[in-house]
């Protein structure tokens, strides 16, 4: 199945924002949408077989284009690692944030999701329904 215009223009944007609402928003006519509503149709794309295809093969594309791997993209966090805490005024903050994301791409962090749920409570009896 081929993608249309504006799938593929989502898949574009997806790519260059890595945000599936921005991506959203720069495709899509917004003008009479809430929030909620774009994170919603854009969570629809995004987990659309097709897309997440095309977007993988996008992704592919880059690495090869940029010869980008997981070793070459350690050894520059671990490079600005490095630089942060080795410069005049150490940037701990940013020494942190290249080791998180050394162990991203290790896999030996995960991005934690939060889901909460509601209840409603039960009627007592068969009569409470009517």
């Amino acid at each position: 199945m081929s993608l249309t215009v504006k799938q593929e223009a989502f898949c574009l944007a997806y790519m260059e924002t890595g945000n599936a609402s921005e991506a959203y928003r720069q495709s899509y006519s917004v003008e009479n949408m809430g929030e909620n509503s774009i994170r919603a149709e854009a969570g629809k794309l995004i987990a659309n077989p097709t897309i997440s295809l095309r977007v993988e093969e996008l992704q592919e594309e880059a690495k090869q284009r940029n010869a980008i791997t997981v070793e070459s993209l350690i050894k520059e966090l671990e490079e600005a690692r490095l630089a942060a805490l080795e410069a005049d005024n150490p940037q701990s903050s940013a020494a942190v944030a290249a080791t998180m994301g050394k162990a991203k791409l290790l896999g030996m962090l995960t991005d934690k999701l939060d889901a909460s749920l509601t209840t409603k409570s039960l009627p007592a009896s068969v009569d409470d329904f009517v």
